[in-house]
């Protein structure tokens, strides 16, 4: 009983007013610990902010001046470039199509009476697809490639059958429109001067700016 009494009153003993101001004393480092802490897990992401509030003046104000100096840039993207993305993928998909077009028996090689009444606008929509779209070479490349897998497969004795007819004889009729188009605007100055390369072919966008809206 006195032992236990005299641990009671030794200072620094578990429970004791002596220990009340070391467990103060760590509660409180403790505390600054946790602040340390979260102030370095959560700083100020200047680079972050300082690029984020650049880029937004720069494209809401410095976009239209900046689209005068780049304005060669983006039509080289628009005339060409897009062209390409676009429409090699489309001629490529048609040729793959015109390979599967084939049949062993001469009598299927016919196309239908719906077939022939479309036959007319769909060339007339490829000329407006080449000429328009600038993509001659991408065309008649893609039209001697089904003319040469034509002659291929006719010496294994396979035929076309409508569905290969329809999209050759399509080819066939926008080449004749080119060729017409091309003849007749052949010897126009202002078209001439607009396209000035080997290879002739005007828009007829450009047609119609110059020598249609023009005169209005």
């Amino acid at each position: 009983m006195e032992a236990a009494a005299r641990r009671r009153q030794q200072p620094g003993a578990a429970g004791g007013p002596a220990a009340q101001p070391g467990a103060s004393f760590l509660q409180a480092r403790h505390s600054s610990v946790k602040a340390d802490e979260a102030a370095s897990t959560a700083p100020f992401h200047l680079d972050l902010w300082f690029y984020f509030t650049l880029q937004n003046w720069i494209l809401d104000f410095g976009r239209p001046i900046a689209m005068i100096d780049s304005f060669e840039l983006l039509y080289y993207y628009d005339e060409y470039l897009g062209h390409s993305l676009w429409y090699i993928p489309f001629f490529l998909i048609l040729f793959m199509y015109f390979s599967g077009c084939f049949t062993p028996t001469k009598t299927e090689s016919v196309m239908p009476g719906a077939a022939l009444l479309l036959v007319v606008p769909s060339g007339l929509y490829y000329w407006y697809l080449v000429t328009e779209g600038q993509i001659f070479i991408l065309f008649i490349f893609t039209f001697f490639a089904m003319l040469a897998l034509v002659l291929h497969q006719k010496r294994k004795r396979l035929f076309l059958d409508s569905n290969g007819l329809f999209l050759f004889y399509s080819f066939a009729i926008t080449l004749l429109l080119v060729a017409l188009w091309v003849a007749w605007l052949w010897n126009d100055p202002v078209l001439r001067k607009k396209y000035p390369g080997v290879i002739y072919v005007p828009e007829p966008w450009a047609f119609y700016t110059l020598h249609v809206s023009s005169r209005h």
